[in-house]
Protein backbone atom coordinates (compact mmCIF):
# COMPACT_ATOMS: atom_id res chain seq x y z
CA UNK A 1 0.00 0.00 0.00
CA UNK A 2 1.18 3.29 -0.97
CA UNK A 3 1.95 6.25 1.02
CA UNK A 4 -1.01 8.41 -0.93
CA UNK A 5 -3.50 5.86 -0.20
CA UNK A 6 -2.76 5.26 3.06
CA UNK A 7 -3.37 9.14 3.36
CA UNK A 8 -6.73 8.56 1.22
CA UNK A 9 -7.90 6.33 4.20
CA UNK A 10 -6.90 8.11 7.13
CA UNK A 11 -8.53 11.08 5.59
CA UNK A 12 -11.40 8.81 5.55
CA UNK A 13 -11.18 7.84 8.81
CA UNK A 14 -11.28 11.46 10.10
CA UNK A 15 -13.88 12.75 8.02
CA UNK A 16 -15.83 9.46 9.49
CA UNK A 17 -14.68 10.52 12.89
CA UNK A 18 -15.76 14.22 12.89
CA UNK A 19 -19.26 13.40 11.28
CA UNK A 20 -20.23 10.33 13.84
CA UNK A 21 -18.43 10.46 17.16
CA UNK A 22 -20.53 13.52 18.17
CA UNK A 23 -23.91 11.68 17.16
CA UNK A 24 -22.43 8.55 19.29
CA UNK A 25 -21.34 10.22 22.14
CA UNK A 26 -25.09 12.12 22.28
CA UNK A 27 -26.37 8.52 21.30
CA UNK A 28 -24.24 6.72 24.55
CA UNK A 29 -25.17 9.97 26.60
CA UNK A 30 -28.97 9.88 26.21
CA UNK A 31 -29.13 6.03 26.32
CA UNK A 32 -27.13 6.53 29.95
CA UNK A 33 -29.69 9.33 31.18
CA UNK A 34 -32.30 7.20 29.43
CA UNK A 35 -32.30 3.99 31.36
CA UNK A 36 -31.51 5.42 34.49
CA UNK A 37 -34.78 7.62 34.15
CA UNK A 38 -36.32 4.58 32.81
CA UNK A 39 -35.55 2.05 35.93
CA UNK A 40 -36.55 5.28 38.02
CA UNK A 41 -40.23 5.34 36.40
CA UNK A 42 -40.47 1.77 36.52
CA UNK A 43 -39.85 1.75 40.36
CA UNK A 44 -42.63 4.52 41.12
CA UNK A 45 -45.06 3.08 38.44
CA UNK A 46 -44.36 -0.88 40.33
CA UNK A 47 -45.03 1.34 43.66
CA UNK A 48 -47.76 2.73 42.79
CA UNK A 49 -49.76 -0.35 41.26
CA UNK A 50 -48.86 -1.96 44.87
CA UNK A 51 -50.37 1.02 46.55
CA UNK A 52 -53.26 -0.07 44.32
CA UNK A 53 -53.94 -2.89 45.17
CA UNK A 54 -52.61 -5.18 42.19
CA UNK A 55 -52.07 -8.61 42.88
CA UNK A 56 -48.54 -9.17 43.72
CA UNK A 57 -48.55 -12.39 41.20
CA UNK A 58 -48.97 -9.81 38.27
CA UNK A 59 -46.76 -6.72 39.83
CA UNK A 60 -43.56 -8.25 38.34
CA UNK A 61 -44.54 -8.84 35.16
CA UNK A 62 -46.78 -5.44 34.60
CA UNK A 63 -43.67 -3.82 36.09
CA UNK A 64 -41.04 -5.31 33.68
CA UNK A 65 -43.53 -4.88 31.08
CA UNK A 66 -43.91 -1.70 31.35
CA UNK A 67 -39.84 -1.28 31.74
CA UNK A 68 -39.16 -3.17 28.22
CA UNK A 69 -41.67 -1.21 26.82
CA UNK A 70 -40.20 2.21 27.74
CA UNK A 71 -36.79 1.15 27.28
CA UNK A 72 -37.56 0.05 23.57
CA UNK A 73 -39.23 3.57 22.64
CA UNK A 74 -36.15 5.27 24.36
CA UNK A 75 -33.82 2.99 21.97
CA UNK A 76 -36.06 4.19 18.65
CA UNK A 77 -36.05 7.82 20.13
CA UNK A 78 -31.83 7.76 20.17
CA UNK A 79 -31.59 6.31 16.90
CA UNK A 80 -33.94 9.09 15.46
CA UNK A 81 -31.88 11.71 17.21
CA UNK A 82 -28.70 10.84 16.00
CA UNK A 83 -29.82 10.54 12.18
CA UNK A 84 -30.57 6.53 12.03
CA UNK A 85 -33.65 5.57 9.42
CA UNK A 86 -35.70 3.02 11.23
CA UNK A 87 -38.41 3.27 9.55
CA UNK A 88 -38.08 0.56 7.47
CA UNK A 89 -36.74 -1.54 10.56
CA UNK A 90 -40.03 -0.22 12.20
CA UNK A 91 -42.18 -1.65 9.71
CA UNK A 92 -40.41 -5.13 9.32
CA UNK A 93 -41.05 -5.07 12.94
CA UNK A 94 -45.44 -4.16 12.38
CA UNK A 95 -45.47 -6.92 9.86
CA UNK A 96 -43.76 -9.19 11.89
CA UNK A 97 -45.63 -8.25 15.14
CA UNK A 98 -48.73 -8.54 12.77
CA UNK A 99 -48.06 -12.38 11.48
CA UNK A 100 -47.27 -13.25 15.21
CA UNK A 101 -50.38 -11.67 16.89
CA UNK A 102 -52.51 -13.45 13.82
CA UNK A 103 -50.87 -17.08 14.92
CA UNK A 104 -51.06 -16.01 18.47
CA UNK A 105 -54.72 -14.52 18.24
CA UNK A 106 -56.16 -16.10 21.20
CA UNK A 107 -53.52 -15.96 23.56
CA UNK A 108 -53.89 -12.16 23.05
CA UNK A 109 -57.33 -12.23 23.30
CA UNK A 110 -56.84 -13.93 26.91
CA UNK A 111 -53.83 -11.23 27.22
CA UNK A 112 -56.20 -8.38 26.48
CA UNK A 113 -58.44 -9.78 28.97
CA UNK A 114 -55.99 -10.04 31.69
CA UNK A 115 -55.72 -6.20 31.15
CA UNK A 116 -59.38 -5.61 31.20
CA UNK A 117 -59.74 -7.74 34.70
CA UNK A 118 -56.53 -5.98 36.47
CA UNK A 119 -58.05 -2.10 35.35
CA UNK A 120 -62.14 -3.48 36.27
CA UNK A 121 -60.79 -5.68 39.06
CA UNK A 122 -64.35 -7.51 39.02
CA UNK A 123 -62.55 -9.98 41.30
CA UNK A 124 -59.54 -9.58 43.55
CA UNK A 125 -57.66 -13.22 45.31
CA UNK A 126 -58.82 -14.94 47.63
CA UNK A 127 -62.11 -13.83 46.60
CA UNK A 128 -65.36 -16.61 45.96
CA UNK A 129 -66.68 -16.42 42.19
CA UNK A 130 -68.32 -18.41 39.50
CA UNK A 131 -67.36 -18.25 36.01
CA UNK A 132 -69.47 -20.51 33.36
CA UNK A 133 -70.57 -22.42 36.10
CA UNK A 134 -67.49 -23.27 37.57
CA UNK A 135 -66.91 -22.14 41.71
CA UNK A 136 -63.82 -21.45 43.02
CA UNK A 137 -62.13 -19.46 45.63
CA UNK A 138 -59.49 -16.74 43.13
CA UNK A 139 -55.81 -18.40 44.07
CA UNK A 140 -54.17 -15.80 41.56
CA UNK A 141 -54.55 -13.94 38.50
CA UNK A 142 -52.32 -14.01 35.97
CA UNK A 143 -52.01 -12.28 32.63
CA UNK A 144 -53.60 -14.97 30.52
CA UNK A 145 -55.40 -17.29 33.20
CA UNK A 146 -57.27 -16.78 36.35
CA UNK A 147 -56.27 -20.11 38.57
CA UNK A 148 -59.33 -20.81 41.06
CA UNK A 149 -59.48 -23.21 43.95
CA UNK A 150 -62.84 -25.31 44.25
CA UNK A 151 -64.22 -26.46 47.82
CA UNK A 152 -63.73 -30.00 46.44
CA UNK A 153 -59.64 -29.13 46.08
CA UNK A 154 -59.81 -28.81 42.85
CA UNK A 155 -57.37 -26.67 40.42
CA UNK A 156 -59.24 -24.72 37.63
CA UNK A 157 -57.25 -22.92 34.57
CA UNK A 158 -59.78 -20.39 33.52
CA UNK A 159 -58.10 -17.71 30.56
CA UNK A 160 -59.47 -14.62 30.60
CA UNK A 161 -60.90 -14.41 27.75
CA UNK A 162 -63.66 -17.04 29.23
CA UNK A 163 -64.04 -14.44 32.23
CA UNK A 164 -64.79 -11.29 30.21
CA UNK A 165 -67.13 -12.95 27.45
CA UNK A 166 -69.06 -14.67 30.29
CA UNK A 167 -71.15 -13.72 33.72
CA UNK A 168 -69.20 -13.68 36.87
CA UNK A 169 -70.82 -14.12 40.03
CA UNK A 170 -68.61 -13.05 42.94
CA UNK A 171 -69.67 -14.22 46.19
CA UNK A 172 -67.18 -12.34 48.21
CA UNK A 173 -68.01 -8.49 46.95
CA UNK A 174 -70.28 -7.98 49.92
CA UNK A 175 -68.55 -9.53 52.21
CA UNK A 176 -71.25 -12.37 52.84
CA UNK A 177 -72.55 -14.73 50.95
CA UNK A 178 -76.36 -16.19 51.37
CA UNK A 179 -76.79 -20.11 51.30
CA UNK A 180 -79.94 -21.67 49.98
CA UNK A 181 -81.06 -25.00 51.50
CA UNK A 182 -83.89 -26.40 51.18
CA UNK A 183 -86.13 -28.43 54.09
CA UNK A 184 -89.43 -30.56 53.94
CA UNK A 185 -92.30 -30.48 56.06
CA UNK A 186 -95.21 -32.50 56.28
CA UNK A 187 -98.93 -30.78 55.46
CA UNK A 188 -99.95 -31.44 59.02
CA UNK A 189 -97.60 -29.65 60.51
CA UNK A 190 -97.95 -25.98 61.81
CA UNK A 191 -95.49 -23.73 59.63
CA UNK A 192 -95.17 -21.05 62.43
CA UNK A 193 -94.02 -23.82 64.54
CA UNK A 194 -91.86 -25.43 62.51
CA UNK A 195 -90.24 -22.08 61.25
CA UNK A 196 -89.62 -20.90 64.93
CA UNK A 197 -87.47 -24.15 65.75
CA UNK A 198 -85.34 -23.86 61.99
CA UNK A 199 -84.69 -20.24 63.41
CA UNK A 200 -83.88 -20.80 66.77
CA UNK A 201 -80.89 -23.60 65.47
CA UNK A 202 -80.25 -20.97 62.53
CA UNK A 203 -79.39 -18.76 65.67
CA UNK A 204 -77.56 -20.99 67.62
CA UNK A 205 -74.94 -21.38 64.89
CA UNK A 206 -72.06 -18.99 65.63
CA UNK A 207 -71.03 -18.85 62.00
CA UNK A 208 -74.43 -17.90 60.44
CA UNK A 209 -74.26 -13.90 60.78
CA UNK A 210 -77.25 -11.74 62.23
CA UNK A 211 -77.08 -9.22 60.01
CA UNK A 212 -78.45 -9.97 57.49
CA UNK A 213 -80.95 -11.71 59.33
CA UNK A 214 -81.82 -15.90 58.22
CA UNK A 215 -84.62 -16.07 55.98
CA UNK A 216 -87.61 -19.44 56.69
CA UNK A 217 -90.28 -19.39 54.00
CA UNK A 218 -92.47 -21.54 51.90
CA UNK A 219 -90.84 -22.27 48.78
CA UNK A 220 -93.47 -24.82 47.03
CA UNK A 221 -95.73 -27.84 47.05
CA UNK A 222 -95.27 -31.01 46.53
CA UNK A 223 -96.89 -34.56 46.44
CA UNK A 224 -95.89 -35.36 50.05
CA UNK A 225 -94.19 -32.50 51.42
CA UNK A 226 -94.53 -28.14 52.06
CA UNK A 227 -90.86 -27.57 50.76
CA UNK A 228 -89.19 -24.96 52.98
CA UNK A 229 -86.52 -22.57 52.24
CA UNK A 230 -84.02 -22.12 54.47
CA UNK A 231 -81.79 -18.77 53.64
CA UNK A 232 -78.68 -17.95 56.26
CA UNK A 233 -76.31 -15.50 55.80
CA UNK A 234 -72.54 -16.71 56.26
CA UNK A 235 -69.00 -15.48 55.10
CA UNK A 236 -68.03 -17.09 52.01
CA UNK A 237 -64.74 -18.80 54.06
CA UNK A 238 -68.05 -20.95 55.78
CA UNK A 239 -69.88 -21.41 53.29
CA UNK A 240 -69.60 -25.63 53.82
CA UNK A 241 -69.61 -25.67 57.41
CA UNK A 242 -72.40 -23.53 57.92
CA UNK A 243 -74.37 -25.50 55.25
CA UNK A 244 -73.50 -29.12 56.86
CA UNK A 245 -74.39 -27.49 60.38
CA UNK A 246 -77.22 -25.96 59.08
CA UNK A 247 -78.22 -30.12 58.20
CA UNK A 248 -77.36 -32.05 61.23
CA UNK A 249 -79.05 -29.31 63.60
CA UNK A 250 -82.48 -29.18 61.33
CA UNK A 251 -82.37 -32.76 61.54
CA UNK A 252 -81.96 -33.44 65.04
CA UNK A 253 -83.99 -30.73 66.11
CA UNK A 254 -87.29 -32.46 64.18
CA UNK A 255 -86.58 -35.30 65.90
CA UNK A 256 -86.50 -33.95 69.39
CA UNK A 257 -89.87 -32.07 68.37
CA UNK A 258 -91.65 -35.12 66.75
CA UNK A 259 -91.86 -33.27 63.60
CA UNK A 260 -92.06 -36.29 60.71
CA UNK A 261 -91.49 -36.05 56.99
CA UNK A 262 -92.94 -38.28 54.46
CA UNK A 263 -91.37 -40.89 52.62
CA UNK A 264 -91.88 -44.22 50.11
CA UNK A 265 -91.20 -47.34 52.63
CA UNK A 266 -91.91 -49.67 50.34
CA UNK A 267 -90.04 -50.47 46.89
CA UNK A 268 -91.16 -50.89 43.74
CA UNK A 269 -90.36 -53.46 41.71
CA UNK A 270 -90.61 -53.37 37.55
CA UNK A 271 -90.26 -55.04 34.56
CA UNK A 272 -87.40 -53.14 32.22
CA UNK A 273 -88.03 -53.81 28.06
CA UNK A 274 -85.62 -54.72 25.69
Amino acid sequence: MNAEKLNEYLNLLSEMAITFLPKLGLALLLLFFGFKIVNRLSVLSGRALERAGLSGNLLPFVRSLANVSLKLMLIFSVAGVVGVDVTSFVAVLAAAGFAVGLALQGSLSNFAAGIIILLFRPYKVEDWIEVDGKFGRVEEIQIFNTIMVTPGRKTLIIPNGQVVDNTVTNYSLKGCIRIELNVTMPYSESFPKVRDIIMGELNAIPKVLNAPEPEVGIEAYDSHNVLLAVRPYALPDDYWEVTFEVYERIKAAFNRQGIKVAYSEGVEMGTIGQ
